[in-house]
């Protein structure tokens, strides 16, 4: 596809001497008002350069471009030059572009097959898959789609919370109050009662924190007995976690949580110890880091047990020397943001010179109209119990509106489910939200299904096209665009022309909610424009040139949808 801004500014290289091409693009802009064009200039800088007024630079710079081939229009205001471009070469390029890249509209090679971690989702065994961790979940998944797209080899990592003293806690409250019938029949639930459990105990007996202390250090050195239970508890938790992780769409290419890197914990203190950093500091051995801004971090318990610092190192070792990843990205809530400084701190003044590859990516917290949430206390909203809500609802809305679909089930299943989704993806990551099912479940506004039911309003139209789709898609590079001259075609067409560098600033920024918003607007000027067109017209040539346009919009949807990890229902 031409890059229009590259190509004005090779021919502003040819009007005005002693820039680059380079400098040139980086000067044009693109107007907020689209009555002053779809490029602007500004002269400002070439005052200097040239030895002369703005705005007569400007109007002799208009007067030089104007006539050529891919502009409509060329005119001076002040000093800007304000460039309109030929609307039917440029629709011309962009319909034939997205025909023939299809699945591939979007995509690019900077990666060039370069490694990419994306560590995401991390649930912890043995406690609920709740609603607080769909936000790591999503924007987790759609990270690593987005870079996939871009042409990094990117690799999916569930670092498991399957490891620690709550594990002690888990154990003792099991021997005590436990049954293994109730956690065959519903484990997560019944383990996460003998958590609650335990905390209410030990508020009266305190002794029971030592006791759990005590199990895990046994864990950690390798006693039969705790670890059958843990083993039990790790896999009868995985079951549970996969069955939301399907509803979702979501895979995984390593499962390695934080006991896969039990036997590397010495390997580290060691190191750090050999780096002339460890210190003891009331019997637990820590890493100043006041120096850096940041309070100490502590590398063992007095008990000699390690904790998620020293695993967090561990497994960043073990993944530069497996992987040897470009990047290694984290998605974890914003209030481990000092937990990340201090480990990718240490892993620094231990002389890893890729420790700036470790890149902690936070996300803002979700909490419930009640309250935060608290798994100690047993407040939480499990996540299949708002998946499966959300598929319930929409099959409900489905059915009370008569909905054509080829699937009820299936429809209501993308839907549902794409609602939560969105909505998760919609706003900013950084952003704290509080949880409502009214909001989450609101099918109306900038909501997934909207978009959705987008995709599927052109879809119904390209049907309806029938062989006049398929002769204008073998045929899109002559396609006769010059039948469309409608402001809202043009608007909807520039918007599909931007997708490409939509993903790659979505990339960038590890925000998929630029994606979302961009593909709410593709949504919304495409309704206007299938509002204020005729599209299945009788004349053959104007029929395919819309036809055309629709399934540029209907293809960029799928492709932007599918970076957020939702499907794209054909019928709704």
């Amino acid at each position: 596809m031409i890059n229009f801004k590259e190509k004005i500014a090779a021919l502003l290289v040819e009007t005005v001497e002693g820039l680059t091409v380079e400098e040139m693009r980086d000067m044009i802009e693109i107007p907020t008002d689209s009555k002053m064009g779809d490029y602007a200039f500004p002269c400002f800088k070439l005052a200097k350069l040239l030895r002369k007024a703005p705005p007569m630079i400007a109007q002799g710079i208009a007067e030089k471009l104007q006539g050529g081939e891919i502009f409509d229009k060329v005119e001076n205001v002040n000093a800007y030059v304000n460039m309109f471009l030929s609307r039917k070469i440029f629709m011309k390029e962009l319909v034939s572009s997205v025909a023939d890249q299809k699945d591939n509209f979007g995509s690019a090679n900077i990666g060039n097959d370069r490694k990419v971690i994306v560590e995401f989702s991390s649930p912890n065994i043995a406690k609920p898959f709740h609603i607080g961790h769909i936000r790591s979940t999503v924007i987790g998944n759609s990270i690593h789609k987005i870079y996939d797209f871009l042409g990094y080899d990117t690799i999916r990592i569930n670092h498991l919370g399957d490891y620690g003293t709550q594990f002690g806690k888990m154990i003792v409250s099991f021997r005590r109050w436990g049954n293994e019938e109730d956690v065959i029949r519903e484990p997560i639930k019944t383990l996460l009662g003998y958590y609650v459990k335990f905390h209410e105990e030990s508020e009266n007996d305190p002794t029971l924190e030592d006791e759990a202390r005590d199990v895990f250090t046994r864990l950690e050195n390798g006693a039969a007995e705790e670890i059958k239970l843990w083993q039990w508890f790790r896999d009868e938790s995985l079951k549970e976690f996969n069955r939301v992780y399907e509803m979702l769409g979501i895979e995984f290419d390593s499962f390695a949580g934080e006991s896969f890197y039990s036997d590397r914990l010495q390997s580290v203190v060691n190191a750090i110890q050999d780096a002339n950093l460890l210190k003891v500091s009331e019997g637990a051995q820590i890493v100043e880091l006041e120096e850096y801004g940041m309070s100490p971090a502590l590398i063992t318990k007095k008990d000699g047990s390690s904790l998620y610092i020293t695993r967090d190192i561990a497994a960043a070792v073990y993944r530069k020397e497996h992987y040897d990843f470009y990047k290694n990205l984290y998605i974890v809530a914003s209030q481990q943001n000092l937990h990340f400084q201090q480990w990718i701190k240490i892993i620094e003044l231990l002389g890893y010179d890729w420790a700036k590859d470790c890149v902690h990516i936070p996300f803002g917290l979700v909490s419930l109209e009640e309250g935060t949430m608290s798994t100690r206390q047993g407040r939480v909203v499990f996540l299949e119990d708002v998946l499966n809500r959300a598929v319930d609802q929409t099959k409900d809305i489905i059915l009370e509106k008569n909905v054509n679909t080829d699937n009820l089930d299936i429809t209501a299943k993308q839907v549902g489910i794409g609602a939560v989704i969105f909505q998760e993806l919609s706003n900013n990551r950084i952003k704290d939200y509080v949880f409502s099912w009214d909001k989450i479940l609101n099918f109306d506004g900038e909501t997934g299904p909207y978009v959705q039911y987008t995709h599927a309003r052109a879809a119904s139209v390209l049907r309806n096209g029938g062989d006049s789709l398929n002769q204008a898609l073998a045929a899109s590079d002559q396609a006769e665009m010059g039948y469309i001259s409608g402001d809202s075609a043009y608007e909807l067409a520039k918007l599909i022309y931007r997708f490409p560098e939509i993903v790659i600033e979505a990339g960038e920024k590890y925000e998929p909610s630029v994606v979302t918003r961009h593909i709410v607007d593709i949504a919304q000027v495409f309704n206007k424009f299938y509002h204020d067109e005729h599209i299945l017209v009788k004349e053959e040539e104007e029929k395919k040139a819309k036809l055309l346009l629709v399934y540029a919009a209907k293809q960029t949807i799928k492709n932007g949808l599918k970076l957020l990890g939702m499907e794209a229902p054909e019928r709704m």
